[in-house]
């Protein structure tokens, strides 16, 4: 079940609220938890039980780990993390190490490997096992104590809004949230209006570009040119954007109405002017993890330069392994640490400001998408060939309108406005007057109705990032 679905917005969503009102405090718990597990069944079917078994594995063992003396305290944490990534090794990697295993063997004329298993993914595997190895480490680290029970820990570790994909929430961020929660008008307020600007993000700006991009990357060499190439990544770099940021809205939101504060997840990354800044607004909370998790505790910065650059790959080889198993996610990860490490160089002599360095990193990150988006290497090669003037003779030219009618040409222009015009002065103004608060209704009330409409009248596109 994802958000933007007809059976969510007409169906459980209404259903699940009518409910969450109705009952006293002390079953609201019991309801998030027996609903959320029934969002996430709908949708991953029997691999249920994975999820399951990660909220008794990881509770288990954090009520052993908190009292434990030092060595023992080690062991468990290790045991922990090592069953956690055990978990996501084989449900998202063996396949994928099984056909490049398959690969070796053909370029080396040895007898063929038999087809590789084929391993039901659970939907959002990527995102709770973080949560869960934040939770382990944060107990380990004394920086928190363990959920009360497990039937607390079950509601933090499933909860529906942010449960298939983010935003990563730690439990201390809504650990006090977990029993005492204030709903009120302005959380009413906030959290939907959240939800459906999130909403209007993904149905509104996201599908509709999303049409395009299919379009080009579906080309073959021989009749993409230079100028569908760019538009075609162009298109790709807005999509993702408002889709995954268009879901986080939307997580935020709903957490919100049930009382609970999520962590920001984007902060208009292409208004960034360097690699490093767009780390900070792209992802928050999973740049936050890798940064708290495994960069610093690698040593961070703090052993030279040779050092700090080996441990910047690691991190975003990592990364690009986290987002996909395949070789093209590994190298954009490779892409991203590589820039990192040359931005890091660089800045030693230079640092770019205004609007070239934002133009900069916006086609450097732009460039990374091709390897996000293609579904092969050897795809990706050809479509970077492409744009810049390296490709094939064109030998099929469609004009650019044939992909950019005029509703396109509206959306795209929509997409570029609010991912690169500043609105900090507009977060800023307080929704509890009376002329905002009508605003913000009109905004939201927009979104809604134009998303539903285009729900209606199309089959809805399942999130990009669901499938991490």
């Amino acid at each position: 079940m994802v958000f933007s679905s007809q059976l969510f917005l007409y169906g459980f969503l209404p259903v699940f609220f009518a409910l969450y009102f109705l009952i006293h405090d002390r079953r609201k718990n019991w309801l998030i938890l027996t609903a959320s597990l029934i969002f996430y069944a709908v949708g991953a079917g029997s691999t249920v039980i994975v999820l399951l078994a990660s909220i008794w594995l990881n509770q288990f063992l954090a009520v052993r780990i908190a009292p434990a003396s030092q060595p023992w305290r080690v062991r468990l944490l290790a045991l922990g993390i090592a069953l956690n990534l055990l978990g996501l090794g084989y449900y998202k990697y063996v396949s994928f190490l099984w056909r490049l295993l398959g690969d070796g063997f053909a370029a080396f004329a040895l007898p063929p490997l038999p087809a590789a298993p084929e391993i039901p993914l659970p939907v959002g595997i990527s995102f709770f096992t973080f949560q869960a190895i934040s939770y382990l480490i944060d107990v380990y680290r004394r920086e928190i104590p363990p959920a009360s029970g497990y039937g607390e820990f079950a509601v933090y570790h499933s909860l529906f809004p942010q449960l298939v994909a983010g935003p990563i929430v730690r439990f201390s961020e809504i650990r006090l949230e977990m029993d005492d929660r204030k709903v009120d008008r302005m959380a009413l307020s906030e959290g939907g209006y959240r939800f459906c600007l999130g909403l209007g993000k993904k149905m509104v700006v996201a599908d509709n570009l999303g049409v395009v991009v299919d379009a080009i990357f579906a080309l073959p060499p021989n009749e993409l040119s230079w100028e569908h190439a760019w538009v075609g990544i162009l298109c790709y770099s807005l999509q993702i954007y408002f889709d995954f940021s268009g879901y986080s809205d939307m997580a935020i939101g709903l957490g919100r109405v049930l009382g609970f504060h999520f962590p920001e997840n984007f902060d208009q990354p292409y208004r960034s002017a360097t690699i490093t800044e767009f780390w900070r607004r792209w992802h928050m909370t999973l740049s936050r993890w890798f940064r708290d998790y495994l960069y610093i505790p690698l040593g961070g910065n703090r052993h030279g330069t040779l050092r700090t650059f080996a441990n910047l790959w690691i991190v975003f080889f990592l990364c690009g392994l986290w987002h996909g198993a395949g070789l093209t996610f590994i190298v954009w990860g490779l892409y991203h640490g590589t820039l990192l490490v040359a931005e890091r160089y660089a800045h030693r002599r230079w640092r770019p400001a205004g609007v070239a360095a934002l133009g900069a990193t916006f086609i450097l990150v732009s460039i990374g998408w091709v390897f996000f988006r293609a579904p092969t290497l050897a795809v990706a090669w050809d479509y970077l060939a492409a744009m810049f003037l390296l490709g094939l003779p064109i030998s099929d030219y469609r004009p650019l309108a044939a992909y950019l009618q005029h509703d396109t040409l509206a959306y795209l222009a929509l997409g570029v406005f609010f991912a690169f015009t500043p609105l900090e002065q507009f977060y800023k103004l307080r929704f509890d007057r009376p002329a905002m608060l009508a605003a913000q209704i009109g905004l939201a009330s927009l979104c809604l109705v134009y998303s539903m409409l285009l729900l209606a009248a199309n089959s809805f596109n399942p999130f990009i990032y669901f499938r991490f």
